[in-house]
């Protein structure tokens, strides 16, 4: 079933119109929203991810994000609950096994925030959290424009989701479209995730820090963050400028692959990275042009996303809108 499922709901009273419930799960912060048919985030609560404790102290921390949520008035309307999660994530099973969580793997978590006590008689969506991102661009962002599009999160790592002909693509298990982990150096860095030369070891924040460190480049005042590298980049400095364009580089060989084998027609960047604005999409779409060369992936965009920090809310609540449908009284 498609997230973009039409909801009927204009003729209910503001009060009574269904409300989603949102909950995004990562390795720093645990956040939760209430969000209307709209996409408009209406409320939301946070709670400080513990990710280096045990697992039921990390549920605990999410347990207590819901008792938050479940206190605010218009709760009652809430019809469902979607959950965007750091991943991999296995929707078939229902559960996570976030890289940044280290406690939590093969954690059941749909079926625990199933068992919460406001969430019982709800129905509970479970997706990867690019894939969430994505989402929400498409449903309220950049790649509303476009039926095929690929949606990017350049952070600490570097996540992705695809809509094709208008549909969110999930897979089998929810993690299509991971294009940090495809291999674009054949003899590069060896990665975590088992491979070698990953996109997400070129292009990621952690990575860009490490390419300009490498390359010789000094932090001012012990900072060596990618922060920090851009604003040195942004001085003009050299050493720090080749990161950016390394990164931005990875990141055209995978968008141009991406176009090559389904024909987007845009590629959105999100994430704490991509706040560097041209400093990364400048290069990327020079070395765009130079890797998408077949004519039918020669004219793929480059969009920044447009949600920030409530993508991860809005696009929790949209894999959950098809449950709106069920959920909606009947109208006569």
């Amino acid at each position: 079933m498609s997230y973009e499922t039409a909801i009927a709901v204009d003729e209910l009273p503001t009060s009574a119109r269904p409300l989603l419930a949102a909950l995004d799960i990562g390795g720093t912060k645990i956040a939760g929203g209430l969000v209307d048919a709209d996409g408009t985030l209406l409320h939301h609560v946070q709670r400080p991810t513990p990710a280096r404790e045990d697992a039921r102290t990390v549920l605990a921390a999410v347990e207590a994000v819901l008792d938050e949520l479940a206190l605010h008035p218009l709760w009652a309307t809430v019809r469902a609950v979607g959950i965007g999660s750091a991943g991999p994530v296995d929707i078939e099973a229902g559960t996570v096994s976030p890289v940044n969580i280290p406690v939590w793997r093969a954690f059941p978590l749909r079926a625990r925030v199933g068992a919460h006590p406001a969430v019982r008689e709800l129905p509970v969506v479970l997706g990867g959290d690019a894939i969430a991102m994505t989402a929400a661009e498409h449903w309220r962002g950049a790649a509303r424009p476009y039926r095929n599009a690929l949606c990017l999160v350049v952070s600490t790592g570097v996540g992705a989701g695809l809509i094709i002909d208008g549909r969110l693509h999930t897979g089998r298990t929810g993690n299509a479209g991971h294009l940090g982990h495809i291999s674009v150096d054949f003899t590069g860095r060896p990665c975590p995730c088992g491979s070698r030369g990953c996109l997400e070891g070129l292009a990621s924040g952690t990575a860009i820090a490490r390419t300009a460190a490498e390359a010789g480049w000094q932090p001012a005042n012990g900072d060596g963050s990618a922060t920090a590298v851009a604003e040195s980049a942004l001085a003009g400095d050299p050493l720090a400028l080749h990161a950016f364009d390394r990164a931005a580089r990875a990141l055209a060989a995978g968008i141009a692959a991406t176009a090559t084998l389904v024909e987007i027609e845009a590629a959105v960047i999100g994430g704490g990275v991509a706040k560097a604005g041209e400093l990364l999409l400048g290069p990327l779409r020079r070395h765009l042009d130079a890797y998408a060369a077949l004519p039918f992936a020669a004219h793929t965009l480059v969009v920044p996303a447009q949600l920030g920090t409530d993508a991860g809310l809005i696009g929790a609540a949209a894999l959950a809108r098809p449950a709106l449908r069920a959920a909606a009284p009947a109208t006569t």
